[in-house]
């Protein structure tokens, strides 16, 4: 009684051992601080993409492309057909039990027959069968299962990298549109003042105080300004178009504004924080690594492979030769088929399954050292970038300020007499060009912000973990 109440307890104790080797995370082949990270600011793992973008119509926008985006559903469709996966792989560590019930009836022929004479016979059971069943001596099912689960958890983390690129290439969309619209209502602006001096350059011509240079002149900054004018008009439609495919409606242009916003759109100062901390939150990189720790699990399935495999198959039930007496006493019956196999000759697929497990697991780690160099390296470049066009910014800025103020003086001076058109046509010309490359800058501060963040990745707005995982 003894032996039989201590086996059960030690097949429980052999099942659950593994041959997988013990997962170390491989240590990050980055530096510990980020080169001229001194921004002060809020960090962004402790945002989240409502708290970055502080313009209410972009908020709107960014709900509507994380309900309709196309390529967001079938990153989340992924999810459900890789968890899917896990249950299917899971079940495989618990028993199958089955009801079962049959009936045979067979007729034999008198040459058959035992007794000479044809007869029918007939056979009925019902009862439960234990399906083959798997006892995991060494590991095997429950590596496979870990890999599973691994495997869900890196498409898991890769959907919500999903999300981020998302969320970010709607900012960035929003934001170049927005730079259209300045450069849109810069170019009417221009286009205004320009065919006004081409009027005046008319007038003075007809009464002989301009030559014809200075009106072809004049006439050449009008049609510029025509040219820049459809120009912005095709990157203002080609904006609206990128932001209805990201949005994922046809209507997606009611929530676009009709005129550039006054107001900043997105947070403006974001800490970096530490490497590790990059690590411990970005998806891509968790992705990587579950996809590392699915390869560690693959070892321990292709090294339990060398070891014996215990099966079990097994029925209890009632049986009988007739129908109505299926359920009476002595009808009982049972069976239990253990089966036990033990690999010897397998022309080497074992080793082969072992080494290429083995190969898989470092390419992974390749693959995630990989991975932490590139987000790092995407960190630094839009740290860089935002530290750079800040003070490009300001001295942009200074620039069209001083351009403006000296435009003002050259038309004075020109309508006063004092300078011919040509200092004032230059005047125009680099006042123009300074105001553009201004709106241009300072849109590619704002997207670099928006890089930032996204490379930092923040709190966008977490999918749901594992909700129920372990209680299905």
């Amino acid at each position: 009684m003894l032996r039989r109440a201590l086996l059960p307890l030690a097949i429980a104790a052999l099942a659950g051992c593994s041959l997988a080797p013990t997962y170390e995370r491989p240590q990050a082949p980055v530096a510990s601080h980020w080169q001229a990270a001194d921004a002060e600011g809020t960090r962004a793992q402790a945002l989240d993409w409502q708290t970055f973008i502080v313009d209410a119509d972009l908020r709107r926008a960014v709900d509507t492309a994380l309900s309709n985006n196309r390529s967001l559903r079938q990153a989340l469709l992924d999810i459900e057909a890789a968890r899917a996966q896990y249950r299917i792989q899971r079940a495989d560590r618990l028993p199958s039990i089955n009801a079962n019930a049959s009936g045979n009836r067979q007729r034999l022929p008198a040459d058959l027959s035992q007794t000479g004479r044809s007869e029918v016979t007939s056979n009925y059971q019902v009862g439960l069968g234990l399906a083959e069943y798997e006892v995991d001596l060494f590991g095997r099912v429950r590596s496979l299962s870990e890999a599973a689960l691994e495997t869900y958890l890196a498409t898991e983390e890769a959907t919500r990298a999903t999300q981020i690129s998302l969320v970010a290439e709607v900012i960035q969309a929003y934001l170049t549109r927005d730079g259209a619209l300045r450069r849109m209502a810069l170019v009417e602006q221009t286009l205004d003042s320009r065919l006004a001096s081409l009027e005046l350059v008319s007038q003075r011509r007809a009464a002989g105080a301009a030559t014809a240079l200075d009106y072809q002149e004049a006439v050449g900054l009008a049609e510029q300004a025509r040219a820049e004018r459809e120009s912005t008009e095709r990157q203002l439609r080609q904006a609206d178009n990128a932001l209805v495919l990201l949005l994922g409606t046809p209507d997606a242009t009611r929530l676009l504004p009709a005129t550039p916003r006054d107001d900043l759109m997105v947070l403006q100062d974001i800490a970096p924080g530490t490497s590790s901390e990059l690590i411990e939150r970005r998806p891509d990189i968790l992705a990587s690594e579950h996809r590392l720790k699915a390869r560690n699990a693959d070892i321990g399935a292709a090294r339990a492979a060398f070891f014996p495999r215990i099966s079990l198959t097994g029925s209890v039930g009632s049986s009988s030769a007739e129908l109505s007496g299926l359920f009476d006493g002595g009808s009982r019956a049972w069976s239990f088929a253990p089966t036990l196999s033990l690999p010897i000759f397998a022309g080497g697929r074992n080793r082969a399954n072992l080494d290429l497990a083995e190969v898989r697991q470092d390419a992974a780690v390749v693959d995630y050292e990989g991975t932490i160099q590139t987000a790092f390296r995407e960190v630094a470049d839009a740290l860089a970038a935002t530290d750079t066009l800040r003070r490009e910014e300001g001295a942009r800025r200074a620039l069209a300020d001083s351009s403006e103020q000296a435009l003002k003086l050259a038309q004075a001076r020109y309508e006063g007499g004092v300078d011919d058109y040509l200092r004032y046509l230059d005047a125009q010309r680099s006042t123009f060009s300074n105001q553009t490359t201004l709106i241009q800058i300072s849109t590619e501060r704002q997207i670099a912000l928006v890089d930032l963040f996204r490379s930092l990745g923040g709190g966008w707005g977490q999918t749901e973990p594992m909700a129920g995982i372990g209680a299905e």
